[in-house]
């Protein structure tokens, strides 16, 4: 991709399509199912692994598909678990040999049960041992659709996830991404690992800049239906949307408060691209930067007492702090000539963002921003749009891989990625949604 810092509108250009966007949607399309039916490629090597052996559910042909398969896969994502095969016939009814386990080198075992409830259904059991210590660490039973077998499945990631390391888990949370096949685009919302979930948004333009509202219940975007770039909000358990942002000139770049009450994005009403917040509600806009540069992509930190952003007031692309209100701005990046994509970690420690490297590498970092030092994490050529889960344990960000537009997931290492490949879509625009789902 040719990647300039200017306002002018490109489709192919990732930048530019935040400065300014054009873009034209359609109706939404919310009830339909998203079948993006994404595989999950997993490598790298981390540094201290948990060996988990995780066996098929007992009657699991019952859900139509693997439970445990989709348990493994989650876990294994994360970069913190490694799988340990395990023969069938266990079930979470039977105490396991520990010595035994402890024989095949896993730290912890977990199996499960399902079963058809007599309203239609399906009760999903799993328990789980810690093989170390020969301990029973509890389980749980879920009553589900069976429409929601995957959910429940991400759920026992999570619960699994929490019990050996202490953090919370992620698999249960969703993801909003943009597809593109052929002419059309789609606004995606799906699992945190690509999968199921709806079809937001149909639209023969592209969709971007998609931005969550911190409790989940509804979603920001850009699109161009009357001609120009307007921000859009939509309820997610509705699909009802409205204007938010439809002033002279464009409207872009939304970004949730994290008290969900308002947004920051950039507009070029005054002239020239500059941010601005917006109430939830609409109303009129306040301006924030004061600048004849472009100032574009602001972002939040998590106590909602600054914003960083991208600005080229210093002659290139850098990322910037100010606060929330408004006021001074203070430069964060420093190393390169060119440094965009801010993303923050929910504590508020790390950034992540996208450094150009020559002319035409751009590459996913990651900023401790008490020290400041920064390393680069990928070793891809094209990253863009950054996102951490609400964990703050992974990244997932956009690339090229195979001549395609795919999803990656990262620890903050690099160590472990996952690409997330669809088989007839290219996939641009992630960003991780929080919990609550």
């Amino acid at each position: 991709m040719n990647r300039t810092f200017l306002p002018v509108p490109s489709p192919s250009n990732p930048l530019r399509r935040r400065l300014l966007v054009s873009c034209a949607a359609s109706a939404a399309a919310f009830s339909l199912p998203a079948r993006a039916q994404f595989r999950v490629e997993i490598s790298g090597v981390g540094g201290t692994q948990i060996p988990i052996a995780i066996a098929d559910f007992r009657d699991e042909s019952l859900a139509g598909q693997s439970v445990a398969a989709i348990v493994r896969a989650d876990l294994e994502r994360s970069g913190q678990f490694r799988s340990v095969a395990t023969p069938a016939g266990l079930s979470e009814a039977i105490s396991p040999n520990f010595n035994e386990w402890r024989g095949k080198q896993a730290d912890a075992l977990a199996a499960g049960s399902i079963a058809r409830l007599a309203d239609g259904r399906l009760d999903v059991r799993h328990k789980l041992w810690d093989v170390v210590r020969g301990q029973d660490q509890g389980g749980e039973a879920q009553a589900v659709h069976p429409d929601d077998v995957r959910l429940a499945a991400h759920r026992i990631a999570d619960s699994i996830y929490q019990k050996l390391t202490g953090d919370r888990g992620v698999f249960a949370t969703r993801m909003a991404y943009v597809t593109k096949t052929g002419p059309r685009y789609q606004l995606r919302i799906t699992d945190a690992d690509g999968e199921g979930g709806q079809i937001a948004l149909n639209s023969p333009e592209p969709i971007i800049s998609p931005a969550w509202s911190p409790e989940g219940r509804e979603i920001a975007y850009v699109s161009f239906e009357t001609r120009k770039a307007v921000v859009w909000l939509q309820d997610l358990s509705t699909g009802r949307r409205r204007a938010l942002a439809d002033f002279r000139g464009s409207n872009s770049a939304p970004a949730f408060s994290p008290d969900g009450q308002r947004l920051a994005l950039t507009l070029s009403l005054a002239g020239g691209s500059q941010l601005f917040t917006i109430s939830r509600n609409g109303g009129d806009p306040r301006r924030l930067s004061q600048t004849r540069a472009i100032d574009t992509e602001p972002v939040y930190s998590p106590d909602g007492q600054q914003i960083y952003f991208v600005s080229d007031r210093g002659g290139s692309p850098q990322i910037y702090r100010m606060p929330a209100t408004g006021g001074e701005a203070q430069r964060v990046t420093f190393n390169g000539s060119y440094n965009i994509s801010p993303s923050l970690s929910p504590d508020g420690k790390t950034m992540a963002f996208i450094t150009r490297e020559g002319g035409s590498t751009f590459r996913l970092c990651v900023m401790d921003l008490v020290t400041g030092q920064s390393q680069k994490i990928t070793e891809s050529t094209d990253d863009e749009s950054p996102s951490f889960a609400p964990n703050g344990k992974l990244i997932v960000y956009a690339t090229r891989a195979g001549g395609r537009d795919v999803l990656m997931t990262t620890t903050l290492d690099g160590r472990i990625k996952a690409k997330l490949v669809a088989s007839t879509a290219d996939v641009r625009e992630p960003t991780w949604g929080p919990f609550g789902r």
